[in-house]
This record gives structure tokens, C-alpha cells and sequence, in this order.
């Protein structure tokens, strides 16, 4: 049986294209906890929506990925072992923002953002 070539090259390409797909573009967070104890209620805030974790004990980290819908800046908050309560704002995101996002709580409860 002969294929055409053409047939070869048109399968070919769809083949190749489907095995590709597409994505939507996801930002890969992880909050990172380096204060020495454990923190609670920690939730990440970004834009149209929000995630978080009840407990993070000291030295780990919760990985989180997400699509961005609209703008707005990122906030987490926070408590402490002790039950105070902490907060910090973020960098702006947009719609269709993606990468890799580290948000780490250390010493004396501060957060450091990494993109």
C-alpha cells in the first residue's frame, strides 16, 4: 500500500501539534517558612482569587499553582505561634503572568518576594 507523502506530512504535523497543546499560563508558588516556628492561617492572596494552608511548621514550604485572571497585587497574612496576626503585600500581577513565585516568612515574622 503506498501513502502519499503529503498524507505523511499533514498526519505528521497534526501529530505533533496535538502533543504540544496548549497551556495556560500558571504561576508555580510556594510559600517557604524560615521563622523558626510554626505559622498558621497563612493565606496568598492574588488577583480574583486565594489559597492557603492551616499550619506551616518551621523550615516548610507549600507549593501552589495558579492562573492569574484580572491585575491587582499579590498579600499574604498570617499568624504567628503566639496567635499574632501579620500581613505583607506583594508585587503586581496581571492576567496572563506566569513563572515562579517564592514568598518566604522569616525571622521577626518578615516576607521576602521573589519572582
Amino acid at each position: 500500500m503506498n501513502v502519499p507523502i503529503k498524507f505523511i506530512a499533514l498526519t505528521s504535523c497534526i501529530t505533533l501539534l496535538a502533543l504540544g497543546g496548549c497551556h495556560s499560563p500558571v504561576v508555580n508558588a510556594t510559600i517557604v517558612n524560615q521563622s523558626g516556628a510554626q505559622v498558621q492561617l497563612v493565606e496568598l492572596d492574588y488577583p480574583s482569587a486565594s489559597y492557603g494552608v492551616s499550619l506551616l511548621d518551621s523550615g516548610a514550604s507549600y507549593p501552589y499553582h495558579f492562573e492569574v485572571h484580572g491585575s491587582g497585587k499579590l498579600h499574604i497574612s498570617f499568624q504567628d505561634a503566639s496567635g499574632g496576626a501579620h500581613q505583607s503585600d506583594g508585587p503586581q500581577l496581571k492576567e496572563g503572568d506566569q513563572g515562579t513565585l517564592r514568598v518566604t516568612i522569616g525571622a521577626g515574622d518578615t516576607v521576602q518576594w521573589q519572582r
